[in-house]
């Protein structure tokens, strides 16, 4: 049976159960549930369908949190997903699943969602100050708090989410007990006809992307206690807890815009609130998915880096990026890394189109990473794991084939978008390539 590392090297366990769990539905939640349910209701227009997807969604979400939990148990290390396709593939495709986080996914989503804070901030607080700016001064924030431990950062992020599960509680209650009932739709579902199948494709899409970070948590694996234990239970704890949410948020768009009013909104979570509490409550929605941006903001802030960390002490980036802080045990460098990086394209103004490519690029490293599964099983028939995946492998084929057909239905509808994702993806072919010719070197010497 092949070892497992679970040394944090350098870094400081102060992570538990509680951590675990917030950090996945700070991953998962973020500003997004609040307009996407309109964009599932363009797709598929009866409530049953509308509410369903975010189930099915839920499903697959699920499905998902028992793989990585098993990972997390066979794998405790610093960097989650990166080590997973590491020790299953080699460094190849665990290197360009970093590169494509730090150049894309992770800091393109953080950049996006800065913006989108920056502007609900400025219409709270009405000062003439740029959105851009407002973006880079808040993650500059987030930057400054996570380089000062661990505990720092999970804590901030913990009251966050706590806050964003109240604002989501408040919403769910105003729209349900106050907000009138929408007009009764009419139409019924015809669930066999291959337009229907097509547009519940459709639906699934943006519905995926909002269930994903589940991911992200374990990243910080060498910071916690237990990992085995408690990254396990913290996906589980809070990808249900999140299925919830989310399915809740979407029968209470239903229930007071109904299925057309749904579609024709740009914001339905600000037009259930104003059903239903009047401008009151559309400014405390408001002040709501400004809470909720932030809280993504801060759990990308703590989390994302350690892959970069893992990365470097990997031999496979800057050395420096591996440096740990003798006094708050953090990768500072690495911390500041993902700070700047996010900032530069939220000044570039380019984070729209960097959002457009990141998304079949993303699911292939999910759908790998789900594979990997496959592999670990294969090679160590008979390690002792705290967790392993019910009904493996019906729920980890789920999964993967769930994340190969979101790829899919990415390439055909958004090609062109799609091909610049892959372009810069295989652009770090050659720098890993680089990173190993030099570790041989410095091996040899």
């Amino acid at each position: 049976m092949s070892e497992v590392r679970v040394e944090s090297r350098g870094l400081a366990r102060r992570l538990g159960v509680f951590d675990a769990t917030m950090l996945v539905m700070g991953g998962i939640i973020g500003s997004g549930i609040f307009v996407t349910p309109a964009e599932v209701a363009r797709h598929v227009d009866t409530p049953l369908l509308i509410v369903g997807v975010w189930v099915l969604g839920g499903i697959v979400a699920l499905a998902a949190s028992f793989v990585y939990a098993e990972l997390a148990a066979r794998r405790p290390e610093v960097g989650g997903q990166y080590a997973y396709l590491r020790d299953a593939y080699g460094p190849m495709p665990a290197f360009l699943y970093g590169w494509a986080l730090l150049l894309v996914i992770q800091s393109g989503g953080m950049a996006a969602v800065a913006i989108t804070f920056a502007r609900y901030f400025a219409n709270l607080v009405q000062l003439p100050v740029a959105d851009s700016a407002v973006a880079v001064a808040v993650l500059a924030l987030l930057t400054l708090i996570n380089c000062l431990g661990v505990r720092s950062g999970s804590n901030v992020q913990s009251v966050l989410m706590l806050l964003k599960i109240l604002g989501i509680a408040v919403l769910v209650g105003a729209g349900i007990w106050f907000a009138p009932a929408a007009a009764a739709h009419a139409q019924a579902p015809s669930l066999g006809s291959i337009s229907a199948v097509a547009a519940i494709g459709a639906a699934m899409t943006p519905v995926m992307f909002s269930y994903g970070g589940w991911q992200t948590s374990s990243f910080v694996a060498g910071e916690m206690r237990n990992p085995q234990r408690d990254l396990g239970r913290g996906l589980l704890f809070g990808v249900a807890g999140v299925i919830l949410l989310y399915c809740s948020v979407a029968l209470v768009c239903v229930h007071a815009l109904g299925p057309a009013g749904l579609a024709a909104s740009k914001t339905p979570a600000t037009d259930v609130m104003r059903l239903a509490l009047g401008e009151r409550g559309a400014s405390f929605i408001a002040i709501g998915i400004a809470i909720s941006a932030l809280g993504f903001l801060s759990q990308g802030m703590l989390t994302a880096p350690r892959v970069y960390f893992a990365m470097a002490e990997d031999g496979l980036f800057f050395r420096k990026v591996a440096e740990v802080s003798s006094r708050t045990r953090v990768p500072v460098v690495a911390i500041v890394l993902q700070g700047v990086a996010a900032a530069v394209i939220a000044l570039s103004g380019t984070f729209g189109q960097i959002l457009s490519y990141v998304v079949s690029v993303d699911f292939i490293f999910f759908g790998l990473t789900g594979a990997a599964l496959f592999v670990f099983r294969r090679r160590d028939p008979n390690q002792q794991v705290a967790y392993k995946a019910p009904l493996h492998p019906f729920t980890t084929c789920l999964f993967v084939a769930a994340c190969a057909l979101t790829v899919i239905a990415t390439v055909w509808n958004n090609p062109v978008n799609s091909l610049i994702g892959y372009a810069i993806l295989l652009a770090g072919v050659p720098a890993c390539l680089y990173w190993q010719r030099k570790n041989r070197r410095a091996a040899a010497a």
